[in-house]
């Protein structure tokens, strides 16, 4: 409860300081009278919005300090913000003539924020109106739950999970018609998709598969003549860089400057070794296969024509019959209305 209220220079009050017994206590007074002065340095001091409207003409600063028994929740918040605790509360506040606003929490500096947060857990503040909450359901049940001590959280927890088996129950139902032909619509095209089987990254394979297979012949041929040039004949490039490398190692002890292009031959006639062998290789595993050939042109055929048929990259066919398959089994679990009516009884 609020211990004791103290005012400086707030609105029309020089110097205030009330003091509140134990039990209720009841402010009264005509219309005007400044009853709600009251109110308003009570809220300030618990966080609300002030300016320099609040300051006595005249005076630097306006200052407000509320006193309130300490009740138990308000500890750990205490000790969490580094606020000492004890049997008291002390809220002080002030506002100057610029609109400058400073807090303190038992004597220690606090935000504007800190003091809302305190005010959680210390009063409530109910306006003229305020009864025409209990006209409404919810409020009283709140009400009626907090009097009992009652914890409504399993219940309402218990209430959620009810209402979305109910909603789900009555939506599978009522759309029950439309799933199915969704279903037949989506169990055909998957059935398309998997007579195709296609793979992860097999489209990006079959294309440099087939690729290499149309040019076969060419690539062999290429591969060939460059085998020749660099190892067959009397003028290919081995023995040429080889000629070269001997003709300046015959002169080489006359200028140090041509070790370094004998260096580079000897490079150049291990770099055509490794390239003849490669070469060699190369034309040992490549032919030309007509029948491989029209197998991934089939393939490819059956890909672009699915792709085309449903409006997806070829790339994609993979992804998109995952991604049926997850819807399918999805519409499967929304139409099973026997789980549903079964999840549906057990919630209740």
């Amino acid at each position: 409860m609020l211990r004791r209220l103290a005012l400086r220079d707030f609105v029309i009050v020089t110097s205030l300081e009330v003091e509140l017994d134990a039990g209720f206590s009841v402010l009264t007074g005509e219309t005007g009278a400044g009853k709600s002065i009251l109110i308003d340095a009570v809220q300030l001091a618990l966080g609300s919005r002030g300016d320099a409207g609040v300051v006595r003409e005249g005076a630097p600063r306006a200052e407000i300090s509320a006193e309130f028994d300490s009740p138990p929740t308000l500890s750990r918040w205490l000790d969490e913000a580094g606020f000492d605790a004890g049997d008291s509360l002390l809220l002080r506040r002030t506002i100057d003539a610029q609109g400058k606003s400073r807090a303190w929490v038992n004597g220690s500096p606090a935000t504007v924020a800190q003091l809302r947060e305190a005010a959680d857990h210390l009063v409530d503040i109910h306006g003229q109106h305020a009864w025409q909450s209990l006209t409404r359901g919810a409020s009283v049940r709140a009400l009626l739950d907090a009097y009992a001590g009652v914890n409504a959280a399993p219940l309402a927890a218990a209430w959620s999970h009810w209402k979305a088996a109910a909603e789900a129950l009555h939506k599978a139902q009522t759309r029950q018609a439309d799933l199915s032909r969704e279903r037949e619509r989506l169990a055909w095209q998957i059935g398309e998709l998997d007579k195709l089987a296609p793979g992860a990254g097999e489209w990006e394979e079959l294309n440099g598969e087939h690729q290499k297979l149309a040019n076969a012949q060419s690539l062999i041929d290429a591969a060939r003549a460059a085998l020749d040039a660099i190892n067959d004949g009397d003028e290919n490039a081995e023995s040429l860089t080889g000629r070269a490398m001997n003709t300046l190692q015959d002169v080489a002890a006359f200028d140090q400057q041509l070790a370094s292009v004998i260096d580079a031959l000897q490079g150049a006639q291990a770099q055509l070794q490794d390239a003849a062998h490669t070469l060699s290789s190369y034309l040992h595993h490549t032919e030309v296969e007509p029948e491989r050939l029209q197998e991934v042109d089939e393939r490819m055929s059956a890909w672009m024509s699915l792709a085309r048929r449903y409006r997806r990259p070829p790339a994609d066919l993979a992804a998109l019959l995952a991604e049926w398959k997850t819807e399918l089994a999805e519409l499967d679990a929304a139409a099973d209305l026997d789980a549903l009516e079964r999840e549906l009884a057990q919630a209740k």
